[in-house]
């Protein structure tokens, strides 16, 4: 049944709402175990309840948000275990991805990599670190996202992305720690060469070897700035 005049609004409030604790949860602003104040929630995004208890059920989906009996809800904890594992299953998963892109991928595939992978390269000068982080971010995510999309599997990239999800919170403290250091970039520049040369040559096992070690290097720099920021 299609939405009301009336229900439309409130759907766009909680979309705002889950996009904006998401966003802050993942960026740090909530700490991990944080209790989320409905007083303070309300004032921050200048929402409702009813649009806040929406988001933060879809975040309890998601697992970045526990809910606790009649006691509201808190950020979700984080754990090295919880981040290897994460990390394991989530290289695991693109590598199988990869293999089936590698299969099944036609030219337009092809096409579409070396085009994300030269935009990836290229991140144009832009406002200050935020802006950078994002810009560099988005590409990242879109230059990845190309290489699996020759999988031609919807339900096994619906999975990815929900992994994706879940992993993000780790992933962004790895990502202030590479984006702001040319070394760590260009090393990362180097990386993504030479994936996209593996993958373009149709070499399946060398691609999705080369993929898994990929998506598990930043697990030591994570584990290090958790230690540092006192997230363990």
């Amino acid at each position: 049944m299609p939405p009301t005049p009336d229900s439309q609004p409130r759907q766009n409030l909680a979309i705002s709402a889950y996009r904006g604790l998401k966003r802050d949860i993942t960026r740090g602003q909530f700490k991990p175990g944080e209790k989320l104040l409905m007083s303070k929630l309300k004032e921050r995004y200048a929402l409702g309840v009813g649009p806040l208890r929406e988001a933060l059920s879809q975040l309890v989906a998601e697992r970045l948000v526990v809910a606790i009996s009649q006691r509201g809800y808190r950020v979700a904890p984080m754990s090295l275990a919880e981040l290897h594992d994460l990390y394991d299953a989530r290289s695991q998963l693109e590598a199988m991805l990869l293999r089936l892109a590698i299969e099944r991928g036609d030219d337009a595939w092809e096409a579409n990599i070396l085009a994300k992978a030269h935009t990836l390269s290229r991140v144009m000068e832009v406002n200050g670190p935020d802006e950078v982080l994002d810009v560099w971010d988005h590409r990242h995510k879109a230059f990845h996202t190309a290489m699996v999309a020759g999988c031609n599997s919807p339900h096994l990239l619906q999975m990815r992305d929900s992994l994706f999800d879940q992993v993000e919170r780790y992933r962004h403290l790895w990502l202030r720690e590479t984006v702001f250091s040319e070394t760590a970039l260009e090393a990362k520049r180097q990386e993504h060469a030479a994936l996209v040369e593996v993958v373009l040559a149709r070499d399946a096992d060398r691609a999705s070897a080369m993929m898994c070690e990929h998506l598990m290097t930043p697990v030591p720099i994570i584990t290090d700035t958790m230690r540092r920021q006192g997230l363990l």
